[in-house]
């Protein structure tokens, strides 16, 4: 993972160091459970945890290890013995590697799905307070791209903010479900440890027993989790390019805070270009990736195979770290954003009104015109308008077929934006006040 795109919090979560101190501990706890059911001597125990906890576990070491005996874990129990001493003979009695590495996992996604949700709550924070600032500034809707009817930007902000509320109570799921231990020996059977090991260390790692471990954790968990990191990121990723709409020279309702010395090209000294919603676009892409393959490592071989290993290696860091900085770049983008009313009201204008083309259709039946007849004679009042001859409103008021249904007055309070926010309070109350 490269620094550009890692904060120190979410990188600390997959250090070496992070995760051999996981593994001592959940060694260590195992060893104080197998103590207190006397198949280890209880001196034993408490060397192991006086030595270990004070030890600075080195990476190095344990690779030079590795090279040698060409397993992790076996290297990581080599270097703890060098530091224990003789009493390390006590230590992983009865278990297997993956008794450490799915736990070890599980702690790691645990603590990481934590750092997540607190970037998600600034993401809903960030949103909320510029829903609730702009809920009654006016600004056009659009379908396909175009011009459709008035909104409020509030409004649009506001459906964020639900995605990502649903999104949050993913992710609260999704860990809660890749929170479990698993401390059952070879192919899951407890053989030669005592289920009350497991249940020690997963009480004491904060974790839940997994109820069939088949010596590793099942892979449905793992799959359920990064699918909803992956959703997530599609919700980053709709909103960025939202925002990168609206920055667009032609649009220009909202653009990205841009810094006193700040450079946007170094070709054209203009351009102030939306990087920071373009890069997320790209980060959500990089969590995205990750999916497919945790949906993959589900199908293993009988009890086990490591045919996961090597992917969970990359993909566990991978989608965890971008997403958090995604996560916190996207909160300081909503923070910052720079919004202009004005200019959403001069683009809602633009199209001389045809934003209120439903209601005239509808109000023509209504007034006894059939749906037919009522949307060909809107149209073909309205399409001179999008050819910029004429307004919309003095085309409907000089058509006399229309006007013969609808007096002058009641055409004209047809277009008063008032109707298309009326209920804006109601959904409001629908998201915030809850």
């Amino acid at each position: 993972m490269i620094p550009r795109y890692s904060r120190p919090e979410m990188a600390a979560v997959w250090s070496p160091e992070t995760k051999y101190r996981i593994w001592f501990e959940i060694e260590a706890h195992a060893a104080d459970q197998m103590a207190a059911l006397g198949v280890i001597p209880k001196d034993a125990a408490a060397k192991v945890w006086e030595k270990g906890k004070a030890a600075q576990f080195d990476s190095d070491r344990i690779d030079e290890i590795e090279r040698e005996v060409k397993h992790d874990v076996i290297a990581f129990l080599t270097h703890l013995s060098e530091i224990v001493g003789d009493e390390a003979r006590f230590v992983h009695q009865g278990m297997t590697s993956s008794d450490v590495l799915d736990t070890c996992l599980s702690v790691q996604l645990a603590r990481a799905s934590d750092l997540l949700l607190a970037g998600m709550d600034r993401v809903l924070a960030a949103l909320e307070k510029r829903a609730q600032e702009h809920k009654n500034t006016i600004c056009v809707g659009r379908s396909h791209g175009i011009h459709a009817e008035p909104t409020t930007f509030g409004v649009k902000l506001a459906t964020f903010y639900t995605e990502f509320r649903r999104g949050r109570a993913r992710l609260e799921t999704a860990r809660a479900e890749i929170a479990v231990c698993a401390i059952s020996g070879a192919v899951g059977t407890f053989a030669n440890i005592d289920p009350s090991v497991e249940a020690h260390v997963a009480d004491e790692m904060g974790l839940a027993v997994e109820p069939v471990s088949t010596q590793i954790i099942p892979r449905d968990r793992h799959a359920a989790f990064f699918a909803a990191l992956g959703v997530i990121a599609s919700s980053v990723e709709r909103l960025a390019v939202e925002i990168r709409h609206l920055q667009r020279s032609e649009v220009l309702e909202a653009e990205e805070f841009f810094s006193k010395g700040q450079k946007g090209s170094s070709a054209m000294p203009h351009k102030r270009n939306p990087i920071l919603t373009e890069n997320l676009t790209g980060l959500a892409r990089l969590v995205r990736m990750c999916v497919i393959p945790a949906m993959e490592n589900v199908a293993l071989w009988h009890e086990r195979d490591i045919s996961h290993s090597s992917v969970e290696r990359g993909i566990g860091p991978d989608a965890t770290i971008h997403l958090d900085f995604a996560l916190h770049r996207l909160a300081n983008v909503v923070e910052n954003l720079v919004v202009y009313p004005e200019r959403m009201q001069q683009n809602l204008d633009r199209l001389g009104g045809l934003v209120f083309s439903q209601r005239v259709l509808l109000a023509l039946t209504q007034a006894g015109v059939s749906r037919e007849d009522s949307y060909s004679w809107v149209q073909r009042n309205a399409m001179p308008a999008w050819r910029s001859e004429g307004h919309f409103l003095d085309n409907l008021k000089k058509d006399p077929e229309v006007s013969a249904k609808l007096p002058a007055e009641t055409i004209e309070a047809l277009f008063d934006v008032s109707h298309h926010t009326r209920h804006v309070d109601t959904i409001f109350a629908r998201v915030f006040d809850q």
